[in-house]
């Protein structure tokens, strides 16, 4: 555990890895984030430094996890110039955890071995528990050397990790995992919603589709919020309608017609029009049933 490890970007995941990591005996000795009262708040509970800078940040490290927002924000933390990851990269290991496109990820690995450093994926299919107990689903997507040198620290973090294979192909993972949630998220709530419409218990009717076919990891993790209206947050729509559209655009770059992921990109794409990015996933019911935001 003598790796110095910093983060960039601590949100709700990222600032549980990193208490995580700390938990486990590793020194996470830098972090950063735009928010930066949070950055600072987040540095003084686990000792670490709340760095201004992100060269700041490479310097105090050895290796450095990112889990930022979106394609945006993950070129622009490695941007060719300027206050960029890439200042001091010689012999450092980034860890890129954001839900981006496959071609980010690329483009990141470019300009990171350019920079003398090593790059991999760190796809997360997991949510803000998981990050805190260490029992992520990591999928991971790299020069399988680099893999084996971070497993250690990625096995604290994961209890179901996984090489997909080279730069990339994590992220297309990353990408069909999230269009099929979302797909199913969508077809729950619309589900639950007719059941409602029709005047069904939907207690019994939740009960009912976990014995059948239309039993998923979505119905036990969403459906009764759906019912009770509870969101809160641990997979925002906006974010969703984000990994929809990734989707969608590999299947259009493919040359396929994927209507549900289509459907289901404008249904969340919806509910940020409407003001209701930040509810949870689950909050597409809202969209569903009668007399709530249709």
């Amino acid at each position: 555990m003598s790796e110095k490890i910093a983060f960039v970007g601590v949100g709700r995941m990222g600032a549980n890895m990193a208490r995580r990591l700390k938990d486990c005996g590793y020194a996470v000795t830098a972090v950063y984030d735009v928010n930066a009262a949070g950055a600072a708040e987040l540095a003084a509970e686990i000792g670490a430094r709340a760095c201004p800078t992100l060269a700041e940040v490479v310097a105090a490290a050895d290796v450095v996890f990112t889990v930022v927002t979106d394609d945006a924000a993950q070129l622009g933390v490695f941007a060719p110039a300027g206050d960029s990851l890439l200042a001091g990269a010689a012999g450092k290991v980034f860890v890129n955890c954001a839900t981006v496109s496959p071609a980010t990820h690329v483009e990141v690995d470019r300009r990171v071995r350019a920079a003398g450093g090593v790059a991999l994926e760190g796809c997360m299919a997991s949510s803000i528990p998981q990050a805190r107990n260490g029992t992520l689903y990591l999928m991971c997507g790299g020069d399988r050397a680099t893999f084996d040198r971070v497993r250690p620290i990625l096995e604290k973090l994961s209890t179901a990790l996984r090489y997909i294979g080279t730069v990339g192909q994590a992220a297309q993972v990353k990408a069909l995992v999230n269009m099929v949630m979302n797909i199913n998220t969508a077809g729950l709530a619309e589900g639950l919603g007719l059941g409602h419409a029709l005047g069904l218990d939907l207690t019994m009717l939740r009960e009912v589709f976990l014995q059948t076919g239309a039993n998923s990891q979505v119905l036990k993790t969403d459906g009764e919020d759906m019912q009770n209206r509870d969101h809160a947050c641990f997979f925002s729509a906006a974010h969703a309608a984000k990994d929809s559209g990734i989707a969608w655009t590999l299947g259009a770059q493919a040359g396929l017609n994927l209507p549900l992921a289509g459907a289901t990109k404008q249904q969340f794409e919806r509910m940020c029009a409407l003001g209701l990015g930040q509810l949870d996933k689950s909050g597409i019911a809202e969209l569903t049933f009668k007399g709530r935001h249709a």
